[in-house]
């Protein structure tokens, strides 16, 4: 009897991390910028880019598309880091988690070429479109 429960509960434990595994990266988001999704198409083949001059808030959201339009949903928590656009060195921005933050300030520290590179703190949520190139 003891026997019989222990072998349950050991097969019980070894499904354990199939069933978390399988929900990694199984919603949407992308990065807005005042509430506009960033990247021109989502899709494998979609690029982000801003220009070195602009603002607003930078956002990472869930992205649901509806009606033929994306749109943002929850606000999501992420950090910041800035890839050289010369050397493709990538040094983080902040040890702060962010849920928006002026893009102006990011931008500062950037130079025409460089990227913002976007990091997620979760792995709930995909986000292919992860790096934002200043023109």
């Amino acid at each position: 009897m003891i026997r019989t429960i222990l072998l349950l509960a050991a097969a019980l434990l070894l499904m354990l991390p199939v069933g978390f595994g399988q929900e990694l990266y199984t919603n949407c988001s992308a990065a807005f910028l005042n509430d506009a999704m960033i990247v021109d198409d989502y899709s494998p083949t979609g690029t982000c880019r801003l220009p070195a001059e602009a603002s607003g808030l930078l956002t990472v959201c869930t992205a649901t598309y509806d009606n033929n339009e994306w749109s943002s949903t929850e606000k999501l928590e992420f950090k910041l880091a800035i890839r050289d656009g010369n050397t493709g060195t990538i040094c983080s921005f902040s040890d702060k988690r962010f849920t928006g933050i002026e893009v102006q300030k990011v931008l500062a520290k950037c130079r025409k070429g460089d990227a913002i590179v976007i990091l997620t703190v979760g792995n709930e949520y995909a986000l292919p479109h992860n790096a934002i190139l200043v023109e």
